[in-house]
C-alpha cells in the first residue's frame, strides 16, 4: 500500500505574510531582508553576500572618517599629513553619489524656426539669485520676453526671447557683482567656452 502524502510544510514571512521564497516580489522586500536572512539563509544566499559586503563597506567608511587608511600602507603620505581636500560630495539613497554643482553660469543660444532665437540662462540660482526678479530685470533691459522655465535636466532656467547673447555678460556682472566673469560660459558649437 502507498504511503499517505504529507502535507507540505510553509514557511511564511512574518513582515510581509508571504511565503519566504515569494518575499522579493511583495510589497517591501527590503524590510524582508533581515527576517529572510536569519531565519531562512538558504533561500536567498545573496542576500548574506550582499550583508556582510555592505558591512565591510561601513568598516571601510568609518576607518576612512577617523584618518585610518586600508591601504598596504606604503608610506606615500606621512603620519600627521593631510591629503588635498576632496571635492563635496553626498551621498543618496542607493549609494550613489552625488556631486557638488559647479558655480558658473551658462548662457547658450537656440535658433528655432530659421530666424528666431532664444537665449537661455542657466546657473544663476547657483550665485544665490532669485530667478523670477532675474528674468524680469532681463525682459526689461532687453525689452524683450523673458520667462523661468524647467530645461531638460529639471533645473530652472531662464529662456529670454532674441540673441541677446552679446550684451548679458555686462549686464549680470554689473546687476549681480557676486557673479565673477570668469564663472560665465558660453556653449559654441556644443562646446563650452569660457566668456571672458
Amino acid at each position: 500500500m502507498a504511503e499517505k502524502p504529507q502535507p507540505v510544510r510553509v514557511l511564511y514571512c512574518l513582515v510581509c505574510s508571504l511565503p519566504a521564497e515569494y518575499c522579493e516580489f511583495g510589497p517591501d522586500f527590503e524590510k524582508c531582508k533581515p527576517w529572510l536572512i536569519q531565519n531562512a539563509p538558504d533561500l536567498y544566499p545573496g542576500l548574506i553576500k550582499e550583508t556582510n559586503a555592505k558591512e565591510a563597506d561601513k568598516v571601510a567608511e568609518q576607518l576612512q572618517s577617523a584618518g585610518i587608511s586600508s591601504s598596504s600602507g606604503d608610506g606615500a603620505t606621512p603620519s600627521g599629513v593631510t591629503s588635498a581636500p576632496k571635492e563635496e560630495v553626498k551621498r543618496l539613497p542607493g549609494g550613489k553619489i552625488k556631486k557638488k554643482e559647479k558655480q558658473e553660469v551658462v548662457i547658450e543660444k537656440v535658433t528655432r524656426n530659421k530666424r528666431k532665437c532664444i537665449t537661455t540662462v542657466k546657473g544663476l540660482d547657483l550665485f544665490g539669485v532669485k530667478l523670477s526678479d532675474a528674468s524680469k530685470k532681463l525682459g526689461k533691459k532687453f525689452a524683450t520676453g523673458a520667462s523661468v522655465v524647467k530645461g531638460p535636466t529639471e533645473k530652472e532656467q531662464i529662456d529670454v526671447q532674441g540673441d541677446i547673447s552679446y550684451d548679458i555678460v555686462d549686464f549680470i556682472t554689473e546687476t549681480w557683482p557676486d557673479v565673477p566673469e570668469a564663472a560665465i560660459y558660453f556653449i559654441e558649437d556644443g562646446k563650452k567656452v569660457p566668456a571672458a
